[in-house]
C-alpha cells in the first residue's frame, strides 16, 4: 500500500499554548487509524488542521503527495463525520446523502447512482424516504457516513462519532464500522478517548498526550509492548507502582510493597502489572516467577472479565483478574491468595 497521508513536524500554538507539538505520522492508502488520547490532548485539533479549518503554525499535511497549504476545506480530498452527525431534520435520507452532490452540481443520474449505491454499502437500502428523526442512532450513524463517502473522498475523519451512542449500540457499531471500512476501502482517520473503538477497529493506533505523539503502533503491540508510562497507564487496564527505592535486586514501592527487580539497564521510577498477568495460585513447578501472598478486599464480579482487588503488604488494591476456572469460583472476600507473577510481565519506567 502507498502512503496516503503524510504529516510532517507538524505544530499548531494558540497564543502560547501548544496544542500540537512535531507531530509526524504516515497513514497508508486503506488503513484504519485511530488517533487515541485523553480530552485536551490536541486530537481533535489535529484533525481539524488535516480538514482545513485550522491553520497550522509550523510543518505541512500532504495527501497523495501533494500539500494542503492555502487549500481551503471545501477543495481538500477529505470529508468528515462529526460527533453530531450534522444531519438535516428536514430532509429525508436521500436528500441527506445528496446534499453534498448537488451542492457540487453533478448531474441527476449520477447523484442518483452515488446515493443509492451508498445507501445500499451501509446497509440501507430501501431507507431513501424515511425522515431523519424515524431512524436509530445506529441508522443515523451510518446515514452520515454514507453522505461523506458519497463525495468520495480520499480519507475520512471521524471525530468521535460513537460517543452519543447507548453502550450496546457503540458495541455494536465498532464493528459495523470496522466491517463497512474493510469493504469500501476509504482510509478512515477516528478521533477518540476510548481505547476500546481505537484498539477494536484499528490497523493501528496513534496515542497523544499534550500535543504529541507518545506511540504508534498495532493495537496488539500498544497493549503488550506500551514504550512509554503514559502509554501503559492509559491502552487498557493495569495497576501503577510508584517505586521508592532499589536496593540490591528488590524494588520497593511508595506503598511498601517489595518485588524483584526485573532485569534493567535504568532505576525505575514507575512499574506496571496488567490484572491479567498475574497468576492465581501458581504450580510450585513454574519457573520465573515472582510469588507473594494477599487477602482479597473485593470481587468484582463482571461476567468473563471478573476481577478482585489485593491487599499485598500496604498496598491497596491491586487488581486481579479472575481466571474462569471453578477451582477459583469460590474465592470471597477476607481469603487469603497466593499470587504470582512473570518477571516479562513487570514493566518498568524512568517515569
Amino acid at each position: 500500500m502507498s502512503d496516503i497521508l503524510e504529516i510532517k513536524s507538524l505544530s499548531k500554538h494558540f497564543g502560547k499554548f501548544v496544542a500540537l507539538d512535531d507531530i509526524n505520522l504516515t497513514v497508508k492508502e486503506g488503513e484504519f487509524v485511530s488517533v487515541l488520547g485523553p480530552s485536551g490532548c490536541g486530537k481533535t485539533t489535529l484533525l481539524r488542521v488535516i480538514a482545513g479549518f485550522i491553520e497550522e503554525t509550523k510543518g505541512d499535511v500532504l495527501i497523495k503527495g501533494k500539500s494542503l497549504k492555502g487549500i481551503s476545506p471545501e477543495n481538500r480530498p477529505v470529508n468528515i463525520v462529526f460527533q453530531s452527525l450534522a444531519l438535516f431534520p428536514m430532509m429525508n435520507v436521500y436528500e441527506n446523502v445528496a446534499f453534498g452532490l448537488k451542492r457540487q452540481k453533478l448531474d441527476k443520474k449520477e447523484i442518483q447512482e452515488r446515493v443509492f449505491g451508498m445507501l445500499s454499502r451501509v446497509g440501507l437500502e430501501g431507507f431513501e424516504k424515511k425522515k431523519i428523526n424515524e431512524l436509530s442512532g445506529g441508522q443515523k450513524q451510518r446515514v452520515a457516513i454514507a453522505r461523506s463517502l458519497a463525495m468520495k473522498p480520499s480519507i475520512l475523519l471521524l471525530d468521535e462519532p460513537l460517543s452519543a451512542l447507548d453502550r450496546k449500540l457503540r458495541e455494536r457499531m465498532k464493528i459495523e464500522l470496522k466491517e463497512l471500512q474493510k469493504e469500501i476501502g476509504t482510509t478512515f482517520i477516528y478521533i477518540t478517548h476510548d481505547q476500546s473503538e481505537a484498539l477494536v477497529m484499528s490497523n493501528r493506533v496513534a496515542v497523544m498526550n499534550k500535543g504529541h505523539l507518545e506511540q504508534v503502533d498495532t493495537p496488539r503491540n500498544l497493549y503488550k509492548h506500551p514504550n512509554t508510562s503514559f502509554v501503559a497507564g492509559f491502552v487498557g487496564e493495569n495497576n501503577r507502582f510508584e517505586i521508592k527505592e532499589k536496593s540490591g535486586e528488590f524494588i520497593t514501592t511508595q506503598k511498601g510493597w517489595t518485588i524483584k527487580k526485573p532485569d534493567l539497564d535504568f532505576t525505575p521510577k514507575v512499574m506496571f502489572i496488567r490484572p491479567e498477568a498475574f497468576i492465581v495460585e501458581p504450580a510450585s513447578e513454574l519457573k520465573n516467577l515472582f510469588r507473594f501472598e494477599g487477602v482479597i478486599t473485593n470481587i468484582l464480579f463482571d461476567g468473563a472479565n471478573t476481577k478482585m482487588s489485593v491487599t499485598v503488604d500496604n498496598e491497596k488494591e491491586i487488581l486481579v483478574s479472575l481466571p474462569q476456572n471453578a477451582k477459583f469460583q469460590n474465592l470471597k472476600e477476607n481469603d487469603k491468595v497466593s499470587l504470582g507473577v512473570g518477571f516479562n510481565n513487570i514493566k518498568c519506567y524512568k517515569e
